[in-house]
């Protein structure tokens, strides 16, 4: 018995449930990236001719869309993912927007530039459940800079209501080291 099993009651928590997660060591990715454009390292990520990074794996995320300045991501949130009060942490849905308006701004950027974000915006309009339905996080570049870039993120549901919107600044990083 595990100490999970020997806490709770089984008959009122029922048995521990188990996710499994594997990734790649992300090093190589990353190198790789420093010799390709942002859209062209997304376009492979998605094509799957380099792994993901772990993030995206730990938190089933996936490429739907690449345009200049634009993505678009998908999550199918599992109730892994629950907060206390039996709801989908709103971690996820901030990390679908960083990572949208993020990814949305690297669409823009050359070989060996970079970026990390400097400040994100959240505001979260209803709940999210695991209902076995896809978020889909939709971000877009409104002012590209040379040092520092401004995006907006929106995120909806299954049924294609809006559960959170987000702005972000992120601040574009030149001659990126190993």
């Amino acid at each position: 018995m595990t100490d999970l099993e020997q806490t709770f009651d089984a008959d009122r928590f029922g048995t521990p449930r188990a996710k499994t997660v594997s990734w790649y060591d992300p090093m190589p990715t990353a190198a790789q990236g420093r010799t390709l454009s942002g859209r062209e390292l997304l376009e492979a990520i998605r094509d799957e001719r380099i792994p993901a990074p772990p993030i995206a794996k730990l938190m089933g995320l996936s490429i739907e869309e690449i345009g200049e300045g634009r993505v678009v991501f998908a999550c199918v949130p599992d109730e892994s993912l629950y907060n206390p009060i039996g709801a989908v942490h709103g971690g996820l849905v901030c990390t679908l927007a960083d990572t949208v308006i993020g990814c949305a701004v690297h669409t823009l950027l050359e070989p060996g530039v970079g970026y990390t974000s400097i400040d994100l915006s959240v505001s979260y309009l209803r709940p999210v459940h695991a209902d076995g339905t896809a978020l889909r996080a939709s971000g877009l570049v409104t002012k590209p800079g040379r040092r520092v870039a401004f995006a907006n993120a929106e995120i909806v549901d299954g049924a294609g209501k809006v559960v959170a919107t987000a702005s972000g600044s992120v601040l574009i990083i030149n001659a990126i080291r190993s």
